[in-house]
């Protein structure tokens, strides 16, 4: 018989029990979310791409579900970033996004605390940001815990020079012209012989500015924010954006000896020169395309690829430390990881150079989810919007998914398929001069200020080297497409006119 005394004593320890604070593996699971700059969808090599080493990152999305056909929606700026990450900080679609970042610029109370940030505050989580911004509201109003806030780009001599001024002062733009204009920088390399920048020169600023690489200071931030969260009871969400691989893309020799020259490869899809890039905002007088000679050289094109993979390995090692420091803290098996880029980069295909077109390099990113339950090694190849990490991040951290979110949550593709929202078509926009849709295995872009069309087999053809559209046995694809693009039109409030396009 148990004894009076024995039965105190253990009401006693259980009501002492109950009233500890719960531990951190009973909290809401954690969030971190990486967000690189201008990385496009197979730049890892993990996801197909055997030129690139990415160690880190090839681990990182063996561990769980690969979302393989995430795009960005396109812009309303020549500065692609921001529209793409308004609208992740929204929730809010392209043109939506737009408006409603005058009520940031205002410091509308409502308009703050509907965002991801602030949202999953409200629900509890200690909110921690990092990294390039680039959004109309200072990212210290969002978050409760920021460090080393950067700005859209690293400074670089184009910003100095006031050079849009200069290009725009000129009627035209022959090769003498660029040599003359031109800092340094860009335009380059002309030759085997053109010294004139390199990657690895700190007195150049860019990401050496403030004395250590930007991507390692964004990795020590981290690793300390991560030390202080792990004694709070509160779910944390990091908001981690790197600035790599965007240029000025600087990464230290050792990343550069990783890429020799003569072993990268020209893509399949370069050509000297896009031959409609007058007519739809992708001349020498966006910065972007600037970078390199016009017309474009394989010398040119090869020396991008190598820089561009050089930084984005140098990213993966950092990457990679904020994976590590997780593990060592116990961290991973009750946080969520997302790690995407804003949008894509052309990086020499189709005879350009950045981000403001619709074709997939520049519009489709690496997407992955992985966390509780996630399933390791997964694809995913369902169309979706790389925005759509806005509602599924909400929906780990509780939160009911508000009215104005337009996105819609990546959980359901990876528990439940036969549920999940699909998208009637991926939709793509770039300020006035470009639009696209691409549905049904097919991809249609339209340049309405020059009357031109490009159909491309996106199954048979997923370079899209093959234009299509003056085709008469793709007429009706063309036509159906078209119509499907004006109810995606009238759904994300594009007040863009078509009605002049011949089909």
């Amino acid at each position: 018989m148990i004894s009076k005394q024995k039965v105190l004593l253990a009401v006693f320890s259980l009501l002492v029990f109950s009233c500890q604070p719960s531990t951190k593996e009973e909290t809401k699971p954690n969030i971190l979310f990486l967000f690189t700059d201008d990385q496009t969808y197979n730049a890892i090599q993990q996801l197909g791409n055997s030129q690139i080493k990415t160690p880190h990152l090839d681990k990182l999305f063996q561990s769980g579900t690969t979302f393989s056909h995430a795009f960005n929606m396109g812009s309303w700026s020549g500065a692609v970033c921001t529209a793409s990450r308004s609208m992740i900080a929204s929730g809010m679609t392209v043109w939506n996004a737009n408006k409603h970042r005058v009520k940031w610029q205002q410091r509308d109370s409502s308009a703050i605390a509907e965002s991801w940030p602030k949202l999953l505050e409200a629900a509890g989580y200690d909110t921690y940001a990092s990294g390039k911004w680039h959004i109309d509201i200072p990212g210290q109003e969002l978050f409760q815990n920021t460090v080393h806030m950067r700005p859209g780009m690293p400074r670089d001599a184009w910003r100095h020079a006031n050079m849009v001024e200069k290009l725009n002062a000129e009627k035209s733009l022959d090769s003498e012209t660029l040599a003359r204009l031109m800092p340094n920088g860009y335009n380059r390399p002309l030759s085997t012989d053109d010294n004139s920048w390199s990657p690895t020169d700190t007195t150049k600023g860019g990401y050496w500015e403030g004395g250590k690489h930007w991507s390692e200071v964004l990795k020590e931030d981290a690793i300390n924010f991560i030390d202080a969260a792990k004694e709070k009871e509160n779910p944390f969400f990091m908001y981690v954006a790197f600035n790599a691989p965007h240029d000025p893309r600087q990464a230290p020799q050792k990343y550069q000896d990783m890429y020799p020259l003569e072993d990268i490869e020209v893509p399949e899809s370069y050509m000297p020169d896009y031959p409609f890039h007058d007519g739809v905002g992708l001349g020498p007088k966006l910065r972007d395309e600037a970078l390199g000679p016009f017309p474009r050289t394989e010398l040119a094109v090869k020396t991008a690829i190598k820089e561009y993979y050089a930084l984005i390995s140098h990213l993966d090692v950092q990457i990679g430390g904020i994976i590590d420091k997780l593990e060592k803290e116990g961290l991973m098996d009750n946080t969520y990881i997302f790690m995407t880029a804003d949008h894509g980069l052309a990086v020499g295909k189709h005879g350009l150079l950045g981000k403001q077109n619709m074709y997939d390099h520049s519009m489709r990113v690496p997407l992955l989810v992985s966390g509780p339950n996630v399933p390791a090694g997964n694809i995913v190849d369902t169309d979706v919007y790389l925005q759509d990490l806005m509602p599924t991040g909400l929906e780990i951290g509780g939160v009911a998914k508000p009215d104005f979110v337009e996105f819609n949550s990546l959980l359901p593709h990876i528990n439940t398929p036969e549920t999940a929202t699909k998208l009637d078509g991926v939709y793509g926009a770039y300020l006035n001069v470009q639009r696209m849709i691409r549905k049904d295995g097919f991809k249609l872009i339209m340049y309405p200020k020059i009357n031109e069309t490009l159909l491309f087999d996106m199954n048979n053809d997923p370079l899209e080297l093959k234009d299509l559209s003056n085709m008469d046995e793709h007429l009706e694809t063309k036509k159906a497409l078209f119509e499907a693009f004006e109810k995606l039109q009238s759904q994300y409030n594009d007040e863009l006119d078509l009605s002049g396009m011949i089909l």
